[in-house]
């Protein structure tokens, strides 16, 4: 079908990757980027290629070629069948899983909300970094599988959006030369709320309504929340990432629009740490997804796309971890 569409196809000479991980498969990969410069190559073994050895030849072959360089490796497993893989294949089944970046779990629907968290668990002891996809495949865009191959995490999302406002606020900073500690603050926090005006204009008018009531309930809250003397809303020249922590969990636990409203509620209390930022896309109870996101005293919450799994980041300073778990549910 691909050669009638007019794509070359070429074939290694012994059909299987791992028996030729020297010879024609480095030859045939440098081959293909000398001919066609590809944006992406996509390799997928025969299932008895083990992960590792396939990612050890590739990394051998592209060594070399600055314009190669591995991307992600992923690894499907069929989700009513992990225990029972696990058991009859071993320590070659674990490979796969071990080895993977991300674990795309085919025939989620399939399996009851109880057998798809005792998969995941499964595969979380031989694999605790990698991403793994229990949404079912048909609800989920190229871009959104992309994103957790890639690993995209919300905790460097959110730390990106902080840095950046952080050195909005320096740049603010030494623009005004405030004396006075209290108006600096002031100054600091309003940049803040207006950075975050931008990313969601229909709520704009919100913030006007009540602005100046919140910054200064918000200063004095803030003084009463925060002894830490490290926190960046009294020394502007820290680094966001020195001061601030994150807190997350990948879940395949499902919520309701309620769970969530008082939980970022309840993260207004100053009782899980100083909260600077929340984030989350979720499965409810009816089969939606939901998206929220938080900073101090405000929050949004909306239905929209599925995520590749349910997932929620929290950063703040102090932040108490199993607290926020109990908060959530998990």
């Amino acid at each position: 079908f691909l050669k009638e569409s007019g794509v070359q196809i070429s074939e290694m000479s012994s059909g299987c990757i791992c028996c030729s991980l020297v010879g024609d498969f480095g030859k045939a990969l440098k081959d293909v980027e000398k001919q066609f410069h590809p944006d992406r190559i996509l390799i997928e073994p025969s299932g008895v290629g083990k992960l590792s050895d396939v990612i050890l030849a590739v990394q051998n072959t592209v060594k070399d070629e600055p314009d190669m360089q591995l991307g992600s490796f992923v690894t499907v497993a069929d989700a009513s069948k992990v225990k029972v893989y696990m058991k009859n294949f071993g320590e070659f089944y674990n490979n796969q899983i071990e080895s993977a970046g991300a674990i795309i779990l085919s025939r989620t629907q399939k399996v009851s909300a109880e057998k798809l968290a005792a998969a995941v668990a499964l595969l979380r002891e031989h694999n605790k970094d990698a991403a793994i996809l229990t949404t079912p495949w048909d609800e989920l865009d190229g871009k959104t599988i992309l994103a957790a191959m890639e690993k995209v995490s919300l905790a460097d999302e959110l730390m990106e959006k902080i840095r950046a406002e952080h050195e909005a606020d320096e740049h603010e900073h030494h623009h005004h030369h405030h004396d006075d500690d209290h108006d600096h603050d002031h100054e600091g926090r309003e940049h803040h709320h207006h950075d975050h005006d931008h990313e969601d204009e229909e709520h704009e008018h919100h913030h006007h309504d009540h602005d100046h009531d919140e910054h200064g309930h918000h200063h004095h809250d803030h003084d009463h929340e925060c002894d830490d003397p490290e926190c960046s809303c009294h020394h502007h020249h820290h680094h966001a990432d020195e001061v601030f922590t994150s807190w997350g969990e990948e879940t395949v636990h499902t919520f309701t629009e309620e769970d969530i409203r008082r939980a970022l509620t309840a993260l207004d209390t100053g009782d899980y740490g100083a909260i600077l930022r929340a984030k989350g896309i979720v499965p409810t109870v009816d089969g939606r997804w939901l998206h929220f996101d938080y900073v101090p005293e405000e929050h949004e919450v909306r239905f929209g796309t599925a995520d590749y799994t349910g997932r929620l980041c929290v950063i703040g300073s102090n932040l108490k971890e199993d607290g926020l778990k109990q908060l959530f549910g998990l």
